[in-house]
């Protein structure tokens, strides 16, 4: 429709790592969301950046996580001081982002029309 997500990203190592994407709009049209994680938890990648974009609305909320949840175990958050969120984008930020990445949420709101 009108909303799009991209992920952009660098990374060395890992092999055959199967990655997840998921994009989704509220029944209300009101939220859009995106998600991009590994499903067997924990990424070997060394991902030396990455972005996320969203196309059509604005990011409300956004979480990375170094390890995604498998089993008992839950999501591991990144620090926040390792990625920063914008209006549009949330990126990896330059000297202190720790090379880890599993998971990546993104809930943005979608433009109104007002009656």
């Amino acid at each position: 429709g009108d909303y799009g997500c991209t992920f952009t990203y660098s990374a060395q190592g890992g092999t055959n790592e199967q990655w997840q994407m998921n994009v989704g709009v509220s029944e209300d049209n009101g939220l859009f969301s995106c998600s991009v994680w590994r499903p067997q938890g924990k990424s070997y990648l060394f991902f030396t950046q990455f972005k996320a974009e969203v196309k059509g609305a604005k990011i409300e909320h956004a979480m990375a996580y170094s390890q995604a949840a498998v089993g008992a175990q839950g999501d591991v958050p990144l620090k926040q001081e390792e990625f920063e969120v914008a209006e549009t984008t949330v990126s990896h930020r330059e000297g202190k982002f720790r090379f880890e990445l599993s998971k990546l949420v993104i809930v943005a709101k979608t433009p109104r029309d007002e009656l």
